[in-house]
């Protein structure tokens, strides 16, 4: 387990939305509280958190600023930010097993997810193109 630890953050284990969601509980604000210091809506807050949208350069500015971690890290993972959480004895191996398998199994998908939209934008393109 120690090597997912160490780069527990990373991109291969984690989303802009994971790291975005344990900076800021780290800060130790909610989801109302965060998106109240950034002027920004709560749906906005969680749909960045949900990896559903992306916040503009001035926000991230900010939230790394609000949340003492760099740009970088919020945006990959590598950088200054937090680290992994504290490996403990009482967690069965078994299971840790599990949480290894659970975080490549959606990095799978969150790349399968991208490269569908790229097919997707392809497509369109092609279409547009054949129709003129």
């Amino acid at each position: 387990m120690s090597e997912m630890n160490s780069n527990f953050y990373g991109p291969e284990f984690a989303t802009f939305g994971d790291r975005l969601a344990a900076a800021r509980e780290a800060a130790g604000m909610d989801q109302a509280q965060m998106a109240k210091r950034l002027g920004v809506k709560q749906s906005t807050m969680r749909a960045w958190e949900d990896d559903m949208a992306e916040p503009r350069a001035n926000r991230l500015s900010m939230l790394a600023g609000i949340l003492n971690v760099s740009m970088m890290w919020l945006i990959n993972g590598e950088g200054e930010g937090l680290d992994g959480p504290v490996e403990t004895d009482t967690m069965p191996e078994d299971m840790q097993d599990l949480l290894v398998e659970l975080r490549a199994v959606k990095s799978e998908m969150t790349k399968s997810a991208e490269r569908l939209g790229r097919l997707e934008k392809k497509l369109r393109r092609s279409l547009l193109e054949s129709a003129a």
